[in-house]
């Protein structure tokens, strides 16, 4: 890892900004597909599916380039607490954007379902059938997407705080938009 830049890479920040999209398409999508037994369940699906594989390899790669390219350090007058709560949320959000998608896929295999992908692309079943494995991966995908739906909550909850209580600099270092720096006092 090189030394910590000062803001996140042009990378980086797309790559957060396209995933807390399509992260939060994919919470209501889901929501959607076990409310509804109406003809649109199967295309939710075929979107559920395609963009929980996509948010999987995403994820990796921003993992890579976390690791390659650092992040900013956080301002050093935030509290201790702070400062392990944004290092603890950090890492069970990437814990959630991977373990949401193996879940999908798991719980799918279990069931013997085909994972079938826009553009016709199949993924092998790595699982064997088992109506118990499916009930066990089908609950934990369904319980830990309500409690990573309340860590993007808490995540954007974060940021706003930070932006527009704290206005620390902490929000510029991901922003999509340019963020004026904040001014530390003349000695």
């Amino acid at each position: 890892m090189t030394s910590a830049p000062h803001h996140f890479a042009p990378i980086q920040r797309l790559l957060h900004w396209l995933m807390a999209l399509c992260i939060i398409a994919m919470l209501f999508i889901g929501v959607g597909m076990v409310s509804t037994v109406a003809p649109k369940y199967l295309p939710l699906i075929l979107i559920h599916k395609t963009l929980g594989v996509a948010l999987l390899i995403l994820v990796l790669i921003r993992l890579a380039l976390r690791l390659r390219l650092g992040a900013p350090p956080l301002p050093a007058d935030l509290p201790p607490v702070m400062k392990l709560g944004a290092k603890l949320s950090h890492l069970l959000l990437y814990g959630f954007m991977i373990v949401m998608p193996l879940l999908g896929l798991g719980m799918l295999w279990a069931a013997a379902y085909p994972v079938v992908l826009f553009g016709g692309i199949e993924i092998p079943a790595l699982l064997q059938q088992s109506d118990r494995g499916h009930t066990l991966l089908w609950n934990a995908h369904g319980y830990l997407g309500l409690a990573f739906f309340a860590l993007v909550l808490l995540h954007l909850a974060a940021a706003l705080f930070h932006a527009l209580i704290r206005r620390d600099g902490v929000f510029a270092t991901i922003s999509p938009l340019p963020q004026r720096e904040r001014m530390e006092p003349a000695e």
